[in-house]
């Protein structure tokens, strides 16, 4: 067991597969998301590094942002996507002075990496490299985090999305993002493994309630944040998983840009993603029907304080928010959801 897992299980952590899945603290963790400040480890997120003279242009063709106007410091949250669309996964990007560092889901870490590596041709300089096992990376979420950081003598509010710096936090160097990976206020913090505990006890010293996976399941269900195999597949792009924000209209060409191009002029997506308020518990995929015809799919469930909440697509002829409709034996009405953006950025 390392050092911070060590730290963690003194917390309370309960592990699976060496994630801590919770520290048997969810309502006090979840009061601190929505009004404090929590804190929870993303280490087993994969961090991969694109580098090399052309690593800007590789992934500008390559995901549905622009990196062409992005500067070192700067970032932008990007999908990878196959030739029709459909959606490959989210991630965060981060451009530095000399490579450009992707986190990406848990489970697209290697398959990622391959993915890209598919598409690097002989005359490209193009480098990849997985540091995920090298970097600790912890999120701070909730109202508070702004507070926390300036206490140790940091102030990012109002920076941009994916805006980075390197900094140091009582001694430790840390490369601090705006964002907390929800659509909760926050911060991502990424550091060398080796330094994880030092953090860890620092954040924790400040006032951050350790937060498990579990919650953070909880979480971005009730926001919205779509993941791989769930909400990311080959049967959805990234306008009808909510996922605009994350794409640029004005780019030149790259993969899977002419479905997006044609779904954006004629008409736009023939099915949303929308969050669901169930009246009990549903299996993942699902049918939602209304009226008795088939309108969606299920494609998330979890129980919260709250009752039980779930993410579906909605065929868009059906409607939207404050739609009624059944999965099976469970009523439910579709809702907003904060992270999911539904036109382009202005």
């Amino acid at each position: 067991m390392t050092i911070l897992q060590e730290l963690q299980t003194a917390a309370g952590a309960t592990f699976t597969d060496g994630i801590p899945t919770t520290y048997g603290n969810d309502d006090a963790a979840r009061t601190a998301a929505a009004t404090g400040v929590a804190l929870c480890d993303r280490s087993h997120w994969g961090y991969l590094e694109v580098s090399d003279s052309d690593r800007i242009r590789f992934l500008h063709n390559q995901t549905t942002n622009d990196f062409m106007t992005l500067q070192p410091g700067q970032g932008c949250q990007t999908v990878f996507v196959t030739s029709t669309a459909r959606t490959v996964d989210l991630v965060s990007a981060y451009v530095l002075e000399d490579a450009v560092r992707l986190l990406c889901s848990p489970t697209c870490r290697e398959s990622l990496l391959a993915w890209m590596d598919r598409f690097i041709f002989f005359s490209d300089k193009v480098q990849l490299k997985d540091i995920t096992e090298l970097t600790a990376t912890l999120s701070l979420i909730g109202p508070q985090s702004h507070e926390l950081l300036q206490s140790l003598g940091l102030d990012m509010v109002e920076q941009p999305p994916q805006s980075h710096r390197i900094v140091k936090l009582g001694g430790i160097e840390v490369r601090v993002a705006a964002g907390s990976g929800l659509a909760s206020p926050g911060y991502t913090l990424f550091t060398d493994i080796d330094a994880a505990p030092e953090l860890w006890r620092l954040l924790t010293d400040r006032g951050a309630l350790p937060l498990g996976d579990r919650l953070w399941e909880e979480l971005r269900i009730m926001q919205g944040r779509p993941v791989p195999e769930q909400e990311l597949t080959e049967d959805y792009n990234p306008l009808e998983a909510g996922l605009w924000q994350a794409v640029s209209f004005n780019k030149g060409c790259y993969i899977g840009q002419e479905t997006i191009a044609r779904l954006h002029t004629y008409g736009g997506p023939k099915q949303l993603l929308w969050s669901l308020e169930l009246s009990g518990p549903v299996a993942t995929g699902e049918r939602i029907t209304v009226d008795g015809e088939r309108a969606g799919v299920v494609t998330s469930v979890v129980q919260t304080p709250q009752g039980w909440r779930g993410l579906g697509y909605i065929r868009s002829k059906m409607g939207g928010a404050g739609l009624n409709f059944r999965s099976g034996e469970i009523a439910g009405t579709v809702v907003e959801a904060p992270f999911l953006t539904r036109q382009a950025e202005s």
